[in-house]
């Protein structure tokens, strides 16, 4: 189960089934809302005066607004009660709701439509806690990212599938639409019936039925962990942007592009392309752990690909199109299709590990209403961005325009986000310097605990030991470094967030020593994990100096497990010590060579010793340095 890759799950009954009926429902909710855009912008259709480009955002809101009333009530049913049969009731709604919008669609009746989008968003807030609760109890940790990867491909293949059927059957009258969406709700419930028991994690749950109260209650559950709560507010941005430009597409086209329903199509098909090809390639940029890395870096791309979009066609296009394939040849449109595709490979890298954050990170007790709070703060953004989008254009703004200031936002929300949780950053440079410089071989992974306090040791190599070890390992490391590399100026902020612990030898500073020990205990008994290099020194000739027994007084003064390990393949790269001139001042070589970390298991405290430790290493690492 552990070698597997991520597309393997498709041909296993604990998540293959659940994949298709989760892909279906957001199928339809995709053919029901793209298609009520569509008719809305193309066909000329008002409701009580509202044009094309207000009925969209209300049609969002109407959808978004059932996330924010009953998302409280949606969590506790997935905590208290069994799933399999939770998403076998939720689909057979589904179908009721797809008959209704039949008729709807046949009869041209469009207040009945909003009032069904309204319903299937409220079917839609039933499911998400029960879906996204659902992978982690399934799932082993290694495969929630690959899991969270094919969820959200799937969803944005739904997307295209959604736009193309959405349009097309628009086009070809409402009893095609309608006939469309009850048939893939049907083939949704039928996959449902097969989604193997998974078992309620709190059967004892008294339902309070106050939404306003539980939903407080349940978004206090959510605050407990700061890095749990930091995860659900970058998803809701997410969300929020992605819904903002989706939405303004069909105007975009109509009023910038000069183009028609099928240009719209194709871009937002292109979109979900990019976010599924994203998403699918998480798991191999994470090394299938999951990465907190990339989310500065998918909010980066976000952002920059925004306003490419804005400067690639600000006005009005001067060439009208009427085919997909005018369109493609037109001058300007190869910048514009690379920048939509781009924008949803970089939401990709954003929005996926966010999700495995939640899911691994949550009580599993509180597991789905964790879900249901960030269901909730989803909508209570995108109403809020569907709001900012109707001011924004009602003040006279453009679309492109509208892109821009989108674009600037994200850049201040991921600021923001970077700044309340440094882990962000930190995971980002150390994720990016380490797949630049090195091929880092893991072995051993599963023998750093999930959870509690541990004492990494480890030989020292080189200036980027604490680097390789950090983006290797899934949990945040407290790293104890000499103090005067500590005290570099430039580098200085950077290990102050990471919450280095500068240390030193009684000889040289017997006060930063004691703080440093204490500091050490500090983060030991919180639970986290602390990595220490015993040797002092990173070695001037590649083999394992002689541990010091600093390591020892630490276990004395705080009993964890100890997890030696072994680094190799460094000895002679430009940041070891092989030459004795200056590392900075020699020509960077052997980039992007193999490196090894072998991960030995845990030594009981009560059997630790400096020259067991130092075999232990030196097994670990082999003969090579």
């Amino acid at each position: 189960m552990a070698n597997q890759n991520q597309f393997q799950l498709l041909a296993q009954r604990r998540f293959a089934p659940f994949f298709v009926a989760q892909f279906l429902g957001a199928l339809n909710d995709n053919v029901l809302r793209n298609g009520l855009i569509i008719l809305f912008t193309f066909q000329g259709v008002q409701i009580v005066g509202l044009g094309a480009d207000q009925l969209a955002n209300l049609s969002a809101a109407l959808f978004i607004l059932p996330f924010l009333l009953f998302s409280a009530l949606a969590g506790q049913f997935a905590d208290k009660y069994e799933k399999s049969s939770l998403i076998r009731n939720i689909k057979l709604l589904e179908v009721g709701l797809m008959l209704v919008a039949y008729f709807a669609f046949s009869t041209q009746n469009y207040w009945l439509l909003l009032v069904v989008l309204f319903l299937t968003g409220l079917q839609s807030t039933l499911f998400g806690p029960v879906k996204y609760a659902y992978l982690p109890q399934n799932l082993e940790q290694q495969e929630l990212v690959g899991g969270n990867a094919l969820v959200e491909s799937g969803t944005y293949i739904a997307v295209i599938a959604g736009l193309i059927i959405g349009g097309l059957a628009v086009a070809n009258g409402g009893s095609l639409i309608g006939a469309c969406l009850v048939g893939f709700s049907v083939l949704g419930y039928l996959a449902s019936l097969q989604v193997p028991l998974t078992r309620a994690v709190d059967p004892e749950l008294r339902i309070n039925r106050n939404i306003w109260r539980e939903t407080w209650h349940i978004v206090s559950y959510a605050r407990e962990k700061r890095s749990v709560f930091l995860a659900i507010l970058g998803i809701s941005w997410f969300w929020t942007l992605g819904a903002a430009l989706t939405i303004q597409m069909a105007g975009f086209t109509l009023h910038t592009l000069n183009g028609n329903e099928a240009v719209t199509t194709l871009l937002l098909a292109l979109f979900a392309v990019g976010v599924g090809v994203g998403s699918l390639l998480c798991e191999w940029l994470s090394g299938r752990r999951i990465e907190p890395g990339l989310v500065p870096f998918g909010a980066i791309g976000l952002s920059l690909f925004t306003i490419d979009l804005y400067l690639a066609q600000p006005t009005l296009h001067p060439v009208a199109v009427t085919s997909v394939a005018e369109f493609v040849v037109r001058s300007g449109s190869p910048r514009l299709i690379f920048d939509v595709v781009m924008i949803g490979v970089f939401a990709g890298f954003y929005s996926v590990p966010l999700y495995a954050m939640v899911q691994d990170r949550s009580e599993r007790k509180h597991l789905s209403r964790i879900i249901a709070a960030n269901n909730i703060l989803n909508a209570i953004f995108m109403v809020i961005g569907a709001i900012f989008c109707f001011l924004v254009l009602a003040a006279g703004f453009s679309i492109p325009q509208l892109f821009v200031m989108l674009a600037v936002i994200n850049a201040g929300v991921a600021i923001y986000i970077i700044l309340l949780a440094p882990e962000f950053l930190m995971r980002f440079i150390v994720w990016i310097l380490v797949n630049l410089l090195y091929r880092i071989d893991v072995r051993g992974l599963g023998n750093i605990p999930d959870k509690g306090p541990a004492i990494l040791v480890c030989n020292h190599v080189s200036f980027v030991d604490g680097l390789v070890i950090g983006g290797s390992i899934h949990r945040p490391v407290r790293f104890v470094m000499y103090y005067k590399i500590f005290q570099i100026p430039l580098l200085r902020f950077i290990f102050k967030t990471a919450k280095v612990i500068p240390i030193a030898s009684a000889r040289e500073d017997p006060e930063v020593l004691r703080v440093a020990f204490d500091q050490i205990e500090a983060e030991l008994r919180l639970g986290n994990v602390v990595c220490v290099f015993p040797e002092g020194a990173i070695t001037r000739d590649g083999e394992v100096q002689q541990f010091k027994r600093g390591i020892e007084q630490m276990i004395e003064r705080c009993p964890v497990p100890v997890i030696p390990m072994g680094l190799g393949g460094l000895w002679g790269s430009w940041f070891s010590r092989k030459e004795k001139t200056d590392a900075t001042h020699r020509f960077p070589r052997r980039l992007w060579s193999k490196v090894s970390l072998d991960i030995g298991e845990a030594v009981p405290p009560q059997e630790v010793r400096c020259d067991n430790l130092e075999l232990l290493v030196r097994t670990l690492r082999g003969d090579r340095r």
